[in-house]
């Protein structure tokens, strides 16, 4: 009888391991290198491009999201060749690099790293203190502390960075510890909002028009049922493409951005899921060709599309610590990859309090911040922003809040994943930016906005 249980043990645990072999020589293997890729481009941009410490971000932001293989994770950070390497259970290993200017590379296997060298930014002058801006009024210090209390332990906020204008003036600021003004932090999707910026400046270079088909190369032959689909479409994320964060360990989101090279050749041979311009789906592949075609209009390559995005966006606005990486073909990482600090987003929110001008010089089309914060279909989104205009009968998406009810309805915002927020209330003239790790979005930002205006207007916020 001891005979028989032990052959049927030995036969269920080979039975077992076969198994696992298999499911890692095939999903396994996508899911594994998906881990080591992210892991590899979250470390390297926060030791060489927003300069915090490697190790507290990997114990915040990465062991979260992967607790089942956190253990068998290993990371080394390489300060000489600027670049760190991540291996799991020894294996399926991916490096990211780091270049001037451009941050972070992930690069497949020892590929030559494209454009190694970057390029060196010139300065950008701010005209804020250096010395943090602590709040005049009580009320409004009570709502940055609320901002930065921990009431959960079990689900942390970790909120780094928030930053408030009034009227076009710094009132206000407050940082965790590591973290300070000139801090570039993973903006993750506010960078949709930068992009569709971009977008803006193409429109008002005569470069590029909303109605026009989406001047991507392989949606060029008439027969292409994606021929059909315009810039305005990709912007509004009602193009007919996918919704692509879907469940799984693998969605097409995390293989578009941890496995693929070309990540705009993947997104464009993407199959359409409805009609274009009848379903609204969120979409980091809209954003992606976004990004491409706007890499092909700076030049076609990394440099000349980060120098574009420097000379065109972030120097007029004083955006100095701000850089968006791209991918191995040059493509700017438009669904997620900007990093930059809190008062970055600060100066990107007031140019669209501003109606798309600063210093007097026009930077977005004339009519561009009424149309990115114009409703699309029957949701909260715009054309690169969420709005506060929900229309009774629209159909929750996941991971698709609309809008934020005890703000005024004029509202609209730049949101990110991890609780990364830029909040433009034109009728308070007020930009309130809050960034942080917070990986179950549980950020009280809304509440915090409501007790700014509340202080704003002398008057306790409403409950």
């Amino acid at each position: 009888m001891a005979l028989r249980l032990l052959k049927i043990t030995l036969v269920t645990l080979l039975v077992f391991l076969l198994a696992a072999a298999l499911w890692i020589g095939t999903a396994g293997k996508d899911l594994f290198h998906t881990a080591t890729g992210s892991v590899s481009r979250s470390l390297c941009a926060a030791a060489f491009v927003s300069r915090v410490d490697p190790q507290r971000t990997f114990r915040e932001e990465q062991l979260p999201l992967m607790r089942s293989i956190g253990w068998a994770i290993h990371y080394e950070v390489d300060r000489a060749r600027r670049e760190v390497r991540t291996s799991v259970f020894g294996d399926f290993s991916a490096r990211a690099v780091y270049r001037e200017g451009l941050g972070c590379l992930l690069v497949h296997d020892d590929d030559a790293v494209p454009e190694a060298a970057g390029f060196e930014p010139a300065p950008i002058a701010g005209a804020w203190p250096a010395t943090v801006v602590e709040p005049a009024d009580p009320a409004i210090r009570r709502a940055l502390e609320q901002a930065f209390a921990e009431p959960d332990p079990a689900h942390p906020r970790l909120t780094k960075a928030v930053v408030v204008l009034h009227d076009g003036e710094l009132i206000a600021e407050r940082y965790a510890p590591g973290y300070g003004p000139d801090t570039p932090i993973y903006a993750h999707s506010l960078t949709k909002s930068v992009v569709s910026a971009l977008i803006g400046i193409l429109v008002r270079e005569g470069k590029l028009r909303l109605d026009q088909p989406a001047p991507i190369a392989a949606w060029r032959s008439p027969a292409d049922p994606h021929h059909a689909i315009t810039v305005d479409q990709l912007l509004r994320m009602d193009s007919g493409l996918p919704f692509d964060e879907t469940d799984g360990a693998i969605s097409p989101m995390t293989r578009m951005l941890f496995l693929e090279r070309d990540m705009a050749g993947y997104a464009a041979r993407m199959p359409l899921a409805h009609p274009p311009g009848t379903t609204w789906g969120y979409s980091n592949l809209s954003y992606v060709l976004l990004s491409r075609v706007i890499r092909d209009a700076a030049g076609g390559n990394a440099v000349d599309a980060g120098r574009f995005v420097r000379r065109e966006l972030f120097a007029p606005l004083g955006m100095r610590s701000a850089v968006i990486e791209t991918d191995a073909t040059g493509t700017p990482l438009g669904a997620s990859n900007v990093y930059a600090s809190a008062r970055d987003f600060a100066r990107f929110g007031q140019l669209y309090l501003d109606d798309g001008v600063v210093d007097g010089r026009r930077i977005l089309p004339e009519g561009w911040v009424a149309y990115s914060h114009s409703q699309t279909l029957q949701t909260g989104y715009g054309a690169g922003f969420w709005t506060n205009l929900v229309s009774e009968g629209s159909v929750p998406v996941w991971n698709a809040p609309w809008g934020m009810p005890r703000l005024p309805k004029d509202m609209y915002y730049a949101r990110g994943a991890l609780g990364q927020y830029v909040v433009i209330v034109p009728s308070e003239r007020l930009v309130v930016v809050r960034m942080g790790i917070s990986i179950d979005y549980g950020t009280g930002t809304e509440d915090m906005v409501a007790a700014i205006i509340a202080a704003l207007h002398h008057r306790p916020p409403q409950a």
